[in-house]
């Protein structure tokens, strides 16, 4: 038989009033139940903690040894009763995130400001990556919360759609194209283009989409970041398409995004996690504001 926490808590009562009624008033518990907790403490001790040869409640020897043991545990139990309590309240923790850098530029600076004001005790650890390596950094534990793309491999992880992305055009402001509202995938297909690195994504989605309208692609050069496919079509060196998720940052470098079909080509975008049921509070809370 072992000990509780309550019936630690009420022989430290006990020990520091010297008076049943005084401690069972402080514990708001009934004095009956309050003797009843010392005796099977005492039983789970193996011996008598309390003097009961006289009317005043005094310590045994091992009642006072004890004494500093039990308050010692419980000060250890209300630390850390506390430390969790302030967790789940969001009043410490962390929250760590690995996310696309499409995502990461566009979308997430204003979601972790929201956050942050809501929740100022909690840090928050970033990594902005391809999505490779999104999937890699939640595997190995770096990350708890991925954001990205839906991969075609998801790893052993779940995914948690939070909406839907399409690739849109991207021109270069006086190109003959701007004046439509919307273009085909041939259309671009007989200017030059400018794609991500093969391997990437991105590029397994265009090649896929040039193929299925038919046209090969006029294949200027490749480039590692949109950032950066986004600065060569400013230049005046070609064309692209590129997530939507983008659009916003290629407006500001005074690009045109115009919608893309024949084929329509869209992504779902969602977070990543190892298990839904096991994620942190701060990671939880940062999901549901992701999804609203």
């Amino acid at each position: 038989m072992s000990a509780t926490i309550k019936q630690l808590r009420a022989f430290t009562t006990v020990a520091r009033t010297r008076s049943l009624a005084e401690a069972s008033a402080q514990l708001h518990i009934s004095q009956p139940a309050l003797s009843v907790a010392i005796r099977n403490l005492e039983s789970a001790a193996g011996g008598p903690l309390f003097s009961r040869d006289s009317r005043q409640l005094a310590l045994t020897p091992e009642g006072r040894e004890f004494l500093a043991r039990a308050e010692q545990l419980l000060h250890s139990w209300d630390q850390s009763l506390d430390a969790i309590q302030q967790r789940f309240r969001l009043q410490r923790g962390q929250l760590s995130l690995a996310v696309i850098p499409a995502f990461a530029l566009n979308r997430l600076p204003a979601l972790l400001a929201q956050f942050h004001r809501a929740h100022p005790d909690i840090n928050i650890a970033l990594e902005d990556i391809v999505m490779e390596r999104v999937i890699q950094a939640v595997q190995d534990g770096r990350a708890e919360l991925g954001i990205s793309f839906r991969p075609d491999d998801l790893g052993g992880l779940e995914f948690l759609p939070f909406e839907r992305d399409r690739f849109v055009a991207l021109l270069p402001p006086g190109h003959p194209l701007v004046e439509k509202k919307s273009l085909r995938w041939n259309d671009l297909a007989a200017a030059p283009f400018i794609a991500m690195n093969r391997g990437s994504a991105v590029r397994r989605w265009t090649d896929g989409a040039f193929s299925h309208c038919g046209k090969p692609v006029r294949l200027l050069c490749e480039a590692n970041q949109l950032s950066t496919i986004g600065q060569l079509v400013r230049a005046g060196l070609g064309v692209s398409a590129v997530p939507s998720l983008c659009e916003t940052q290629m407006r500001e470098y005074g690009l045109v995004c115009l919608p893309l079909s024949a084929p329509v080509i869209g992504q779902e975008v969602g977070a990543l996690v190892k298990s839904r049921g096991s994620i942190s509070a701060p990671a939880r809370t940062f999901l549901e504001l992701l999804v609203e």
